[in-house]
């Protein structure tokens, strides 16, 4: 396909989903403890489904979007060609392997993105989980929060997502599902790994009650 006619193919892909979210999840914004500006950021949320990059994308207004890059683990959005394509010309994510080599840093595409003025969509429990908690968090948010200390960290909690595309069913289920993002938060002097780990899980968890 030219170019032009991908770029045409992306953007009819992307107001479709746009609309079929909104229809299936409402897809309601909760700002409550920031606005929704152009800063650089991190947003990082709990992850229970395969459509949460997606209510993320779709929490956010347009021109937020356009600078914002989710972070998709290659062995699943990568496996088939459709997959690929939506994920990157329509999401534009950032592939990271859950498998690598020894000499591999997992967090350098992340790095460039960051260093290009992009924004980030990350899910720092690596994989899926299935209680009503997220896992504990990888070192990756802590990492790139020593990198990058201006850039703020938005806890961000996706609700009910997961019972859109219960385990086993085929067709969508409407279910009125909210993206909320808290207060931005950054590691503090002298603060360590596990500590930081633990205070960003909980500023996630905490924006369930609000």
């Amino acid at each position: 396909m030219k170019p032009l006619l991908l770029d045409w193919a992306a953007a009819v892909v992307s107001y479709f989903l746009l609309g079929l979210i909104r229809i299936l999840t409402g897809s309601q914004a909760r700002w409550w403890g920031c606005p929704p500006k152009a800063l650089q950021r991190i947003y990082f949320a709990n992850h229970q489904s395969h459509a949460d990059l997606v209510m993320i994308w779709a929490a956010l207004p347009k021109e937020l979007r356009r600078r914002t890059r989710a972070v998709a683990a290659r062995d699943y959005w990568g496996k088939t060609p459709f997959r690929l394509w939506l994920t990157t010309a329509v999401f534009n994510v950032i592939y990271v392997s859950r498998t690598r080599q020894a000499d591999e840093d997992p967090l350098g595409p992340l790095v460039d993105a960051l260093r290009g003025g992009d924004s980030l969509i990350l899910f720092p429990e690596g994989t899926r989980g299935f209680a009503d908690e997220p896992q504990a968090f990888k070192a990756g948010l802590y990492n790139l929060a020593r990198q990058f200390p201006d850039v703020e960290l938005v806890p961000t909690w996706i609700n009910n997502v997961q019972r859109v595309m219960p385990k086993g069913e085929v067709v969508p289920v409407p279910v009125l599902c909210s993206v909320t993002f808290g207060a931005p938060m950054q590691v503090l002097d002298g603060e360590d790994c596990h500590a930081f780990l633990q205070r960003a899980r909980a500023a996630v968890i905490a924006l369930r009650h609000v």
